[in-house]
């Protein structure tokens, strides 16, 4: 049943054993959080082809209610950039009328999702789409951020990809070199400062520097003041939406993607959390906080709010203990409100579009390029659309061919794993040296086996199985012998396993790959970064392997002493 006590909300579970001091942790953290979350929020919601106060809003309305109801302990939400491009097509062709409806009805179904337990639908998603579309989602936000980076004169500019770059190549000529100054000195401190320290929010640090540069100097650039006539001072405006009945069904795939991605990106970000903090999200009420927080965000002009990875991380390194650190980030947004609004109209859009570039640039996942390339043809395909359909097409159609395309590899990968052979001697006694009878497992070794297909809708699995390491053996066999088949999402499963395990100072090994996993893992850098002398051909090999990492590990520990 839904209403059980296991299914209450972190924040009233965190309660029970408040004190003083986890308050206070709770409370620096989320001051720091809120201040990176306020050029965020107002670029957020510039960038989605509305108010940056719409923005502010959503953070301050959906980041309190996200805390205040959801499953994680740390999670931040508000506008991310996961639904720029969506809401700027939406508010483009329905109005803000057309996006408030659109947010209610991705609130409703992902409450729908959290009460009836389908959030689990999620990790039917392949990681080559979600690889896809947030690189993609990085390539639209960028390019919309060109005009105010360059302080380009182009009046208005088109929303899709091709045109606008037309029109920005055209106009390239009216180049505004303070507002290129503004831009690139705020990536410059974004990206440079936190080498220097970690306590100051460097976003913040930009946005005071070259605000108070720009209006010393009189400087030549456009404001949120010059565009936007400033932020309002005050509370947010409670007001119900002028809904159109006839815009529901033309904007219910609109809202389905909504409800998705928030759904995707809020379990992302609890699952980072999760691996940040030893904790473990209820994933089932995050949804139905996420999807409240939808449904009242419109109400205050807001926009879709989902959590947000890097805030969340954030919010964890800065010392949060519980949701009230979640709560204090949204309040903090809403003193600023009430007491600096005024001073937001001196702001750089230059400024804001240097945090967006540096914003994308994250998000994009540029890293993984390479390895995707090292991935078998179906994968790197459904990569491939998936981008260039959100870039050049719409969100909508990128995700439902890149299903589409996942779910018909998916069907060739599974009938591959059928096969019809004759037992021959050789069999039985290449089969004698992956076989477990008669074999004894060390204490120093604790051994996992993935049997079956390991692919999207089932790697989150091992996370679930190894969620608690502490009774954990220091070196860690993999048997894939029984694993028939794996994707581009089990490799990232096991690679993320890896890396857990790296952190604790355990030692994974991988043994008996078959023939299609070995193949893909081969192919991958995972293996490099592993060690090759890690992946052994059979369990009697890996088990000699763990010995000699264990003698050695031992061996190690009086020399450290001496």
């Amino acid at each position: 049943m839904f209403l059980s006590r296991q299914n209450l909300p972190k924040s009233v579970q965190a309660l029970r054993n408040y004190s003083g001091s986890v308050f206070v942790h709770d409370l620096l953290a989320g001051i720091t959080v809120g201040l990176v979350a306020l050029p965020l929020a107002m670029a957020f919601g510039i960038a989605s082809g509305v108010t940056p106060q719409a923005g502010l809003y959503t953070a301050v309305v959906a980041g309190f209610l996200v805390s205040a109801l959801g499953g994680s302990r740390t999670q931040i939400g508000g506008p991310t950039g996961a639904f720029v491009v969506i809401v700027a097509g939406i508010v483009m062709k329905f109005g803000m009328s057309g996006l408030a409806l659109t947010t209610l009805m991705a609130g409703a179904i992902l409450v729908l999702m959290g009460v009836t337990g389908l959030g689990a639908a999620v990790k039917f998603i392949p990681r080559m789409v979600v690889l896809g579309f947030t690189n993609g989602i990085a390539v639209l936000i960028a390019s919309t951020q060109i005009k105010d980076f360059f302080g380009l004169k182009t009046g208005a500019v088109p929303s899709e990809f091709l045109p606008r770059m037309k029109v920005l190549a055209t106009h390239f000529s009216t180049v505004n070199w303070s507002a290129v100054a503004l831009g690139a000195g705020t990536v410059a401190v974004i990206v440079f400062l936190p080498r220097l320290t970690k306590r100051i929010p460097a976003s913040i640090v930009a946005l005071l520097v070259f605000t108070a540069a720009s209006a010393i100097f009189h400087l030549p650039v456009e404001t949120i003041g010059s565009r936007f006539g400033g932020i309002p001072q005050g509370f947010p405006p409670f007001a119900l939406p002028d809904l159109h009945a006839e815009h529901i069904l033309p904007l219910i795939p609109h809202a389905f993607t909504v409800a998705m991605l928030a759904a995707l990106e809020s379990m992302l970000s609890a699952v980072v959390a999760d691996g940040m903090t030893g904790d473990r999200h209820n994933s089932n009420v995050e949804l139905v906080a996420q999807g409240v927080a939808n449904m009242v965000s419109p109400l205050f002009g807001g926009i879709p709010a989902t959590g947000a990875i890097a805030r969340t991380a954030t919010n964890i390194r800065s010392g949060a203990r519980s949701p009230v650190s979640g709560m204090v980030h949204a309040v903090t947004l809403l003193l600023i409100l009430l007491i600096a609004a005024p001073l937001a109209s001196y702001i750089p859009l230059a400024t804001l579009a240097g945090v967006l570039f540096v914003v994308s640039y994250n998000m994009g996942e540029w890293h993984e390029i390479g390895s995707i390339f090292r991935m078998d043809f179906a994968a790197i395909l459904v990569w491939l659309l998936t981008f260039a359909l959100t870039v050049f097409e719409d969100l909508t159609v990128a995700v439902g061919v890149g299903l589409a395309i996942s779910a018909l590899v998916y069907i060739r990968r599974v009938a591959d794993t059928t096969t019809v052979t004759t037992v021959t001697d050789d069999y039985i006694r290449d089969g004698l040296a992956h076989s477990l009878q008669g074999r004894i497992i060390p204490p120093y070794v604790t051994m996992l086996r993935i049997h079956g297909p390991f692919l999207f809708g089932t790697a989150d699995k091992l996370a679930d199985e190894t969620a608690d390491l502490s009774d954990f053996a220091p070196v860690v066999i993999i048997r894939l012998r029984n694993m028939t088949a794996i994707d581009a999402s089990g490799v990232h499963a096991i690679e993320s396993f890896a890396k857990r395990l790296r952190g604790t100072g355990r030692t994974l090994l991988l043994c008996g790959a078959m023939r299609q996993p070995e193949k893909l893992l081969i192919g991958t850098r995972f293996l490099d970064e592993l060690g090759r002398e890690n992946a052994l051909p059979n369990v009697q090999a890996a088990l000699d392997r763990a010995k000699i990492i264990y003698e050695a590990q031992h061996a190690a520990v009086p020399a450290k002493a001496s």
